[in-house]
């Protein structure tokens, strides 16, 4: 089952990324999808820091993948700019992220090609500082306590 959370600002949703790093395990997926602005890359940067990565998390647009060093690997790929699966394919995400997990932002274009079992996580804006996370648990994914997200 689904949960959602709102949150009030960068920091809070950067929070809720670091709660997120404790339910990851090497092999994770994990599709992000949301607008423009909708904290897509502050959310990751969430993530990042609970795994213990120390560098700075920029949005991967022009390079498409970035690999980081911590308590476990993260590769954060940005698909937006692909114009095929073949292309996204290439990439050999998923073997490059198997020892770590592997977070992609605009997901869902490249859903069918991700395996069964994998997180999508939706952020919407819903004002000028608030942030709706709806994550959606596919496959053995559904055994976590995802709520555990919750401020």
């Amino acid at each position: 089952m689904g949960v959602e959370i709102r949150c009030t600002g960068p920091a809070e949703t950067m929070a809720v990324g670091r709660r997120l790093a404790s339910l990851l395990r090497p092999g994770d997926v994990v599709l992000i999808e949301g607008d423009l602005g909708a904290g897509k890359t502050t959310f990751i940067a969430g993530v990042a820091e609970g795994l213990g990565v120390d560098e700075e998390i920029t949005s991967p647009t022009f390079i498409l993948a970035r690999t980081y060093s911590g308590l476990v690997p993260l590769t954060h790929a940005d698909v937006y700019r692909m114009d095929t699966l073949g292309e996204v394919a290439d990439l050999d995400l998923i073997e490059e992220a198997a020892d770590g997990v592997l977070m992609i932002e605009w997901g869902t274009a490249v859903e069918q090609s991700m395996p069964a079992s994998r997180l999508v996580v939706h952020l919407e804006v819903s004002g000028q500082d608030t942030r709706i996370l709806r994550f959606d648990p596919l496959g053995d994914w559904s055994d976590r306590p995802l709520e555990e997200l919750e401020l």
